[in-house]
């Protein structure tokens, strides 16, 4: 049985039910959640059910993807069940100018919702990586569907040193976490991002009403650092990342001038003599 569940122990697969269980109920934002094997992609695919007019709050978790895709169209693949790979499905209800703020409002909440189930400290590097130290444990890749938004994270759980897919990359096993579970995780995760959400959707999507902004602020790694930012068109900008505003540009300062960026390939500057 080459494609048996239970061939590593140590990566045992998740149960649709026992996460149904403990996020659909009465009330809750979570309306359905499935748990397939393998899927090329579980953004495209929500992306496909949210054309259908499937309900907000539609979970799909995937043991192993093999057409992922991280931000800025990079590739991104992980051994079967040694992370959390998911996408989820919302709706929200805030003024279409307010919304590209729903990534980083995912980032903070799973950072958070990690931290606090785990122990490891992690931090956010802009505008929505998860870091531990200088290594990335996740990523969260954003798209808009109509009116609809598929907001989709690759949490690297228990990947060993040899399967990391880059130098930089760690995972929650690497850094030390006392619970591996990734149910536990899962849930912990998407409960901290129900509350967060509501939040910001009952402030009509204003991160400064609803402490988004503030929380974000608090956990970055990013903001007070020297950045590299590798920007459209081959360009390069350099300078001191001063903070985040309110429509959640990076405000990177260079040679006297701040400048508002919404995209880029942030790389924190190292100190020379640390």
């Amino acid at each position: 049985m080459p494609d048996s569940p239970f061939l590593d122990l140590d990566r045992p697969p998740l149960s649709q039910a026992a996460l149904q269980s403990a996020l659909v109920r009465p009330g809750s934002l979570w309306s359905a959640v499935k748990v397939v094997e393998r899927t090329g992609s579980t953004n495209a695919d929500l992306a496909n059910a949210a054309r259908e007019n499937i309900r907000e709050g539609a979970i799909l978790v995937a043991e192993s993807q093999f057409a992922g895709r991280g931000r800025l169209g990079r590739s991104w693949t992980a051994p079967p069940r040694s992370g959390l790979t998911f996408s989820v499905l919302l709706r929200p209800d805030v003024p279409t100018a307010r919304q590209g703020w729903l990534p980083l409002l995912f980032g903070l909440a799973a950072a958070t919702g990690v931290r606090a189930h785990t122990g490891v400290d992690v931090r956010l590097k802009w505008p929505n990586d998860l870091l531990v130290g200088e290594r990335k444990l996740a990523g969260v890749l954003a798209e808009r569907v109509d009116s609809a938004v598929v907001v989709g994270m690759g949490l690297n759980v228990t990947m060993r040193q040899e399967e990391l897919p880059v130098d930089r990359a760690t995972s929650l096993l690497l850094a030390g976490a006392p619970s591996l579970n990734r149910g536990e995780l899962l849930i912990a995760v998407l409960r901290e991002l129900e509350a967060r959400y509501r939040e910001w959707v009952d402030a009509n999507g204003d991160v400064e009403a609803c402490g988004s902004r503030a929380a974000y602020l608090a956990g970055s790694a990013t903001v007070g650092r020297e950045v590299r930012v590798e920007l459209p068109g081959e360009r390069v900008l350099i300078g001191e990342a001063t903070g985040i505003d309110r429509a959640g540009y990076l405000v990177v300062r260079s040679e006297g001038t701040d400048h508002k960026l919404s995209v880029g390939d942030v790389v924190h500057v190292r100190p020379a003599n640390p």
